[in-house]
């Protein structure tokens, strides 16, 4: 987006208001009345040609007859008017158009088309157009409140420097309210509708550039412009612009019709999550956080030499021990006063209490208390950040709980532990006293242990991963099977195709239906034995499995006794043959499984494998493509792993091969093709002695309906 389109979007010289009523009580009035209450020194241009002033102001007959141009309009016509509009300002040259009215891709069929059209108009004109469905634009800083939110008709619009981004336009009005509540403003509200054209990761982008900007909240009801977001979510990290988003729609009925176990443990909650996660974009729970955050971790950075736990001091001892729990249950590490902090206080005869709270309650809030206390320990360097708690002096004696605080970091040399701070009572005058002072201070013991563990763990701004090529080997598989007209591949074709990824799978030999079983006497058994079929996807269920075959004569009624399960199970089932393999054994199993997510693309799924995968739902997600290291960081997050990690002493599996082999398998999913696919179990050998694949799944088919998942 070029400088003169961020401009046009967020100041306007000239603002085009088509179809504006001259009724003020009319909602279509609002965005006038809010320009003119606000003192936006631009042009305001009411377009309604059945009108000669509306409001007090000259009415045009059409954007073209606005002398000079128009850079923004807000088109506020009804929905069968709407493409007429949009293309007349096309024709005038208009740079970016807003759209109010509903009736597009949310509404069928016709409306689709109907969004498709107007989509097409702006994409020809180069306009950036925002919506349909869209509450408009809010500036704080100019008075450029573009909007028919009726929660912008406060006396008092106060301006803050995190940019909202929402798909839902009554939210803006929301946040708007709640953060002034909380005494927390923002710098530029867009209300993004149906995100016709532009995206939140094309608007988020193109406010990366914005002087008045240094965070960002993303309300979102879907993701519709996955690779843009992520563009953003990476940019914005390198920028130290901070990202948090709130999102809706968390259900995931989708995973019963999934056909592998990584889709029944995998759904687009998931997924979402672990996209947003990738890309540096913090998803938050509660809307306090998500009002909170978005400043207070632009405002809070740690250093990255500091220790990460956190060191929690006290007015109140229940008080303290509230904030601790709320940050362990965060898996945040509490640290106590380190011996030389506490040296160095009592010296001072200062009363720091025991155990891992720096409890300061006998000591009395007395200014020079709580100055000494909060400047002894953002100076130790064993202090990662500080976590000032204050009782009921916050509210009726905040001189002596809360200005010594602020005089601290003041007087705080370079390097010091950053201070956040959350006053227990209700007490809005410390709250602000200590934002004025450059501290993140909370009014809720939940949203700072939300931050404050966001800002223990920063994301890691590197370069994104990019996809890189299918072996020709795999892609010639892929075509294989398809051209074989085939859904769910069958064990055997599933194999091949992961062995052409440089997946390592057990000495095998597989029996078309009428072969001889001494095409296996060569296996060392005991083995496994398993029918293949396409129709057989879980052989534990069919009872088309039987591990711990002794002998060929074993083999052939456990062959026998295979089919007479499956036929009971799923009669016809297609019976592809007999898979023998010789049977592998590790220090643990694991799960490594790929979807294709219809918001965020491919995502792969590592946990414990096994029969109870699904009960134990022990996983990490990450979107695809990944390096190394994203590998090796979802494998530290199962706890099923701990064993093989050498918890207690147990022997370590190699969990650096799971790794590789999961980035390698993963390359699968770069097909799109390929709907999902899974190895389970994947056999886990001693260090240095790779892993196994002893089962294998691979699903094609159509992309998931992407644009139905979107709207």
């Amino acid at each position: 987006m070029t400088t003169d389109l961020l401009k046009a979007l967020i100041d306007p010289a000239t603002v085009a208001l088509i179809g504006a009523s001259d009724n003020p009580a009319k909602l279509t009035a609002r965005p006038m009345r809010f320009l003119e209450q606000n003192g936006f020194a631009g042009r305001i241009c009411p377009v309604n040609p059945a009108r000669d002033t509306v409001l007090g102001k000259q009415a045009f007959a059409s954007v073209g007859a606005i002398p000079g141009g128009v850079d923004h309009a807000y088109v506020l016509v009804p929905t069968e008017a709407v493409v007429d509009a949009v293309r007349e300002c096309a024709e005038a040259g208009v740079k970016v158009v807003s759209v109010l009215a509903d009736g597009f891709a949310e509404a069928g069929e016709a409306g689709r088309a109907r969004q498709a059209e107007v989509a097409a108009i702006a994409d020809e004109a180069g306009i950036l157009l925002v919506g349909p469905n869209s509450m408009g634009v809010v500036n704080t800083a100019n008075g450029f409140v573009c909007t028919t939110n009726a929660a912008f008709a406060a006396a008092r619009i106060a301006t803050g420097t995190t940019a909202v981004l929402s798909q839902s336009g009554s939210i803006i009005g929301t946040l708007l309210s709640r953060g002034a509540q909380k005494g927390l403003a923002f710098s530029r509200l867009v209300s993004l509708g149906n995100e016709a054209c532009a995206g939140v990761g094309r608007i988020g982008l193109s406010l990366l550039d914005d002087p008045g900007t240094d965070s960002f909240a993303l309300f979102l009801e879907t993701i519709r412009d996955a690779d843009a977001l992520a563009e953003f979510g990476h940019r914005a990290a390198r920028l130290g612009k901070p990202v948090v988003a709130y999102m809706l729609g968390r259900s995931d009925e989708g995973k019963a019709l999934a056909v592998s176990h990584t889709g029944a443990l995998t759904g687009s909650s998931d997924a979402v999550a672990s996209f947003l996660s990738a890309n540096g974009i913090r998803r938050v729970d509660l809307l306090d956080t998500f009002l909170e955050a978005p400043s207070a971790l632009a405002r809070t950075r740690v250093d990255p030499a500091r220790p990460r736990h956190a060191t929690v001091v006290s007015t109140t001892g229940g008080g303290g021990a509230m904030v601790i729990d709320q940050l362990s249950l965060r898996s945040v590490a509490i640290a106590p006063c380190s011996p030389a902090s506490r040296a160095t206080l009592e010296a001072q005869k200062i009363a720091l209490g025991h155990g891992k709270l720096v409890d300061v309650t006998l000591a009395g809030a007395r200014y020079e208390t709580m100055k000494a206390v909060v400047s002894t320990l953002m100076r130790d360097p064993e202090t990662g950040i500080l976590v000032v708690a204050t009782g009921s002096s916050a509210q009726f004696n905040p001189e002596l709980a809360v200005k010594p605080v602020a005089d601290a970091l003041a007087e705080a040399p370079e390097g010091c532990a950053p201070v956040v701070a959350v006053p227990l009572p209700h007490a809005p005058e410390s709250l602000q006293m200590l934002r004025d002072a450059g501290i993140s201070a909370f009014g809720s013991i939940e949203a700072a242990a939300e931050v404050i563990a966001m800002m223990l763990v920063p994301f890691d701004a590197g370069q994104r991963p990019q996809p890189v090529e299918v072996p020709a080997e795999t892609t010639a598989l892929l075509d294989e099977a398809c051209d074989g007209g085939n859904a769910t591949l069958d064990e055997s074709a599933s194999g091949r195709i992961f062995a052409s990824l440089g997946a390592t799978l057990p000495r095998q030999v597989h029996l078309a239906p009428d072969a001889a079983l001494s095409q296996a006497a060569d296996l060392d058994y005991p083995v496994v034995a398993k029918l293949v079929s396409p129709d057989l996807p879980h052989k534990t269920e069919a009872g088309a499995i039987t591990i711990g075959v002794g002998s060929l004569d074993e083999l052939q009624a456990a062959i026998v006794q295979m089919r007479a399960s499956a036929s009971r199970h799923s009669p016809g089932f297609r019976d592809r043959g007999v898979l023998v393999q010789e049977m592998k054994r590790g220090l643990g199993e694991a799960l490594v499984g790929m979807t294709r997510d219809p918001l965020v693309g491919p995502v792969l799924t590592i946990g414990a494998g096994g029969t109870l995968a699904e009960v134990y739902g022990d996983v990490a997600v990450h979107p695809i493509p990944l390096t190394l290291a994203d590998a090796q960081a979802m494998i530290d997050r199962i706890k099923g792993f701990a064993p093989l990690r050498g918890y207690r002493g147990a022997r370590k599996g190699d969990l650096d091969a799971l790794a590789r082999f999961a980035v390698d398998v993963s390359r699968l999913m770069l097909d799109p093709r390929v709907a999902e696919a899974e190895l389970n179990p994947v056999m886990i050998g001693p260090q240095g002695e790779g892993v196994v694949a002893v089962d294998a799944l691979v699903h094609l088919g159509s992309a998931p309906d992407v644009e139905t998942a979107r709207e």
